[in-house]
């Protein structure tokens, strides 16, 4: 089973490779975005929970967002594999969810980071924001604020995954398709 976490800071381009790689290797695409709309709507436990820690404005605790992980997991049994987008952001999730996997009888095959600096994430945000009509895409303290976040917390989990020797950075500047292109190589040695 081929499972990718795709990594990198807001506007490296995750969302327009992640399609990409979801349509070539035909994997699930897991973002814990989608499970919190899913379970939300759906009212499920894991929703409700989840609801009584955001309406008390608190993060949703790891445990939640991991059962979240691990139901999608358990509940998609044909698929070739999965692309992990916007999970794991913290070491602590990065473990939980390698114990997910084992559990499973699989594992993470690797990370692919997409390497942007950091006045073209901006640039690239803003002119997202022209388009998207997002306004946290318009506004450059939350645009600062989101790439300080990701560089202070979400950060060490690449460092997490080179330890295991799973981790691979890609030059996110240039052609969609060029780009696309050296992803494919680092996925094919997996």
């Amino acid at each position: 089973m081929l499972n990718i976490v795709l990594f990198g800071p807001p506007g490296a381009g995750k969302g327009t490779q992640s399609e990409k790689i979801i349509e070539k290797y035909q994997l699930t695409h897991l973002s814990t975005g989608d499970l919190f709309r899913k379970h939300l709507g759906e009212g499920t436990e894991l929703g409700k929970l989840a609801r009584k820690y955001m309406d008390q404005g608190h993060l949703v605790p790891d445990e939640v967002v991991i059962g979240m992980v691990d139901d999608k997991i358990a509940n998609t049994p044909d698929t070739k594999g999965f692309i992990f987008d916007g999970f794991p952001r913290t070491v602590a999730q990065a473990e939980a969810l390698d114990k997910l996997m084992q559990k499973n009888n699989t594992e993470i095959s690797g990370m692919i980071a997409l390497d942007v600096a950091e006045e073209e994430l901006k640039e690239r945000i803003r002119e997202r924001g022209k388009t998207s009509g997002r306004a946290d895409d318009q506004d450059e303290e939350k645009i600062a604020t989101r790439i300080k976040v990701y560089l202070d917390e979400t950060l060490p989990v690449a460092d997490y995954y080179e330890k295991q020797g799973k981790f691979s950075k890609i030059n996110g500047i240039g052609t969609i398709d060029g780009i696309f292109e050296d992803i494919c190589t680092v996925i094919d040695r997996f």
